[in-house]
């Protein structure tokens, strides 16, 4: 098509009526997101610039997430009110778990694993945004794209929605994992 990442993004966004969601290019590899608390589209260098269908494609995903947002959608909303706890029990959970396990205090490890079960929330309350975002992407994308480009950005975009599945299954694992850990315990005794 000859659109970059940047000219992609800002088609969309203009047609979403987000005139007003500025648009920066930053450094950097797959860093490419949309800040919901300044309301920025941010695009790395690679997306920002290229014509390539992976950019578009991303770039396109990212304005999805502004839509989201503009729209307030609900799974959004619930991972934007997540984003602290998590990012506070993520830091801390396994440090817990640590210690109640050195120190056999069973309820202290299982405060851990409690805490570590708010990132398997995070992680699964993060599934719906994401593919949210990647069906507008290739919903807005159909008017600007022939069939085979879109073809391409639906592959990038289910590759790059897998690993959002990976991190979920691995986040159960880990947590199935603890809970046995934390379990096994007691087993002992």
């Amino acid at each position: 098509t000859g659109m970059t990442g940047y000219t992609a993004a800002r088609r969309i966004l203009d047609a979403a009526g987000l005139r007003h969601v500025p648009i920066e290019c930053i450094q950097g590899e797959l860093t490419d997101h949309f800040d919901p608390r300044s309301n920025v589209l941010r695009l790395s260098n690679g997306v920002y610039n290229s014509s390539s269908v992976a950019a578009i494609g991303v770039a396109a995903h990212e304005c999805g997430h502004a839509i989201q947002y503009a729209e307030e959608y609900t799974p959004m909303k619930v991972r934007g009110a997540l984003v602290k706890v998590t990012n506070f029990s993520s830091s801390i959970s396994m440090f817990i778990v640590i210690l109640g396990l050195i120190f056999s205090f069973r309820e202290l490890a299982l405060v851990g694993v409690a805490l570590f079960s708010v990132v398997v929330l995070f992680q699964l309350v993060t599934l719906p945004v994401e593919f949210n975002a990647s069906r507008r992407a290739v919903k807005i994308l159909d008017g600007y794209m022939d069939r085979e480009e879109l073809s391409g950005v639906k592959s990038v975009l289910s590759a790059a929605a897998m690993t959002y599945v990976a991190a979920l299954v691995s986040a159960i694992f880990q947590l199935i994992r603890l809970l046995a850990i934390v379990g096994g315990g007691r087993d002992r005794k």
